[in-house]
């Protein structure tokens, strides 16, 4: 399993990066690769990506949610293992800081080839620093979910 790492800081309140985060379906925005997410339910999302000519359908789980702090999940079902953490952190008034913590088990031949040469890591730093250009384009989130989801 690799593990990516990238932080960014956004020129927003803490509070419009992660009400933006929590927009799963508008991800396609700004990550590459990621075609469709449609949210089921608090906890549920299904994701829909091709990455390298490769498609590939996944589930993943919110397991700790916490407004203006974290959000935490994993996959569980699909041929994607990941599971990760991003984080945000008040700078200032008008500056977060966004921590994305991913561990990444390559699943193939394509991306375990891709993740020997550095591309998932690339993949993750630009997918922030998109992030960073989206948030700070749009200036206010699309929408927000302030729930509290506990791990267990």
């Amino acid at each position: 399993m690799s593990t990516v790492k990238e932080t960014v800081e956004v020129e927003v309140p803490v509070r419009t990066a992660y009400d933006q985060w929590t927009q799963f379906e508008e991800f396609p925005n700004f990550m590459e690769g990621v075609e469709e997410i449609t949210q089921l339910d608090a906890r549920h999302n299904h994701w829909t990506t091709k990455i390298g000519g490769v498609r590939r359908e996944f589930d993943t789980e919110i397991v700790d949610q916490l407004p203006d702090e974290r959000i935490t999940w994993r996959t569980t079902s699909g041929d994607v293992q990941q599971k990760g953490t991003v984080r945000f952190q008040r700078v200032d008034d008008d500056h977060t800081r966004v921590e994305l913590v991913m561990d990444v088990e390559p699943s193939g031949v394509a991306e375990k080839t891709a993740d020997l040469l550095g591309t998932i890591d690339r993949r993750v730093k630009g997918d922030m620093r998109r992030f960073k250009d989206y948030i700070e384009r749009r200036g206010d989130e699309s929408g927000a979910w302030r729930g509290r989801i506990t791990p267990g």
